[in-house]
């Protein structure tokens, strides 16, 4: 059951709430702060934003204390690359867990006549805006396809919560996501102008996916949004959340202990959870070190075995409410 979370955001967080960045007030990232701010008893608000890259850079920076990430976001924000080789390996970002897979989805007006990643050259793309994981991902494929940005004929960088209408008005013929489905934005595109879904596949896909740890092939299921949409292949990467190492130990375990001491309830919030193995979130698409906060309570479970930090294959996947 897809349980509708009301958008009711106080207008400046209190000294010991809960903030929790997430990215475009309509992705599942927005939903996903939404949840967690649900299960907790404290004060919590899930905090609209300009997406993962911004995420990581303003918990670096001390201006949020926790945030939901992309899988390949957070590897760069560790190891100092890409959109963080200005600022350096960031030593001091701790993940929590990770949530929900995140394919990368191609959605194009249908009269564009649009199959396949390769066909977008010279037509007009929103590749995403700036400080958004979407284009952060929408940039490395197409270094892997050997592409810039002169290979479209437009290129459009309007947030997630904007493209679905540009599309439909005709301005861009192809829109680029990184997001867990359904999604309402590409839900709006199919709705109000009978958008379609392509794969992105190739030999530069595959290649992509085996260098790099943090991407995966993936697929969005037949019929997802419409009758006739056929399974879509395509990569992806993890909805990951993070914190400082400096942020309180005791806000991240109370975050923590909430999801999965509620993970039934919390699966319920929207269908890309309802896959999720508390075990796997422990360990998949995590590149930093675990926070203390989400230490001590998987300690507490039996979940962790050593110093190491690993995960006990044995963690029971019986979380309930």
């Amino acid at each position: 059951m897809l349980v509708v979370l009301a958008l009711s955001l106080p207008v400046q967080a209190g000294e010991d709430q809960i903030v929790i960045a997430t990215a475009s007030a309509t992705g599942v990232y927005h939903i996903t702060g939404q949840a967690f701010c649900r299960l907790i008893d404290v004060p919590c608000h899930a905090r609209p934003s300009e997406g993962s890259v911004a995420n990581l850079h303003n918990v670096r920076n001390g201006d949020v204390p926790i945030a939901l990430a992309q899988s390949d976001q957070q590897y760069y924000a560790v190891e100092g690359q890409e959109g963080f080789a200005d600022v350096g390996p960031d030593d001091s970002l701790r993940a929590l867990f990770s949530v929900h897979s995140e394919p990368f989805t191609l959605v194009v007006r249908r009269e564009a006549g649009i199959l396949g990643f390769d066909d977008l050259e010279q037509r007009a793309v929103n590749i995403g805006n700036p400080g958004s994981g979407q284009r952060a991902t929408m940039l490395q494929l197409m270094a892997a396809r050997g592409w810039t940005l002169d290979n479209f004929a437009l290129v459009n960088e309007l947030p997630a919560d904007q493209q679905s209408l540009e599309l439909c008005h005709g301005n861009i013929d192809a829109m680029v996501y990184t997001v867990g489905h359904p999604d309402l934005s590409i839900r709006q595109a199919v709705d109000l102008c009978n958008a379609a879904l392509v794969g992105v596949e190739g030999d530069f896909v595959e290649a992509l996916v085996d260098e790099a740890p943090y991407y995966s092939l993936a697929e969005i299921p037949a019929g997802l949004y419409y009758d006739d949409q056929p399974e879509v292949q395509t990569f992806g990467v993890r909805a990951t959340v993070v914190a400082s190492e400096a942020t309180d130990a005791d806000q991240v375990y109370t975050l923590v202990a909430a999801v999965f001491d509620n993970f039934e309830r919390f699966t319920d919030f929207h269908p890309a959870y309802s896959v999720l193995k508390p075990e796997r979130m422990l360990k998949d698409g995590l590149s930093a070190p675990l926070h203390e906060g989400a230490l001590r309570y998987y300690r507490e479970q039996g979940w962790i075995e050593d110093a190491n930090h690993e995960a006990n294959d044995a963690i029971e996947e019986t979380a309930t409410d």
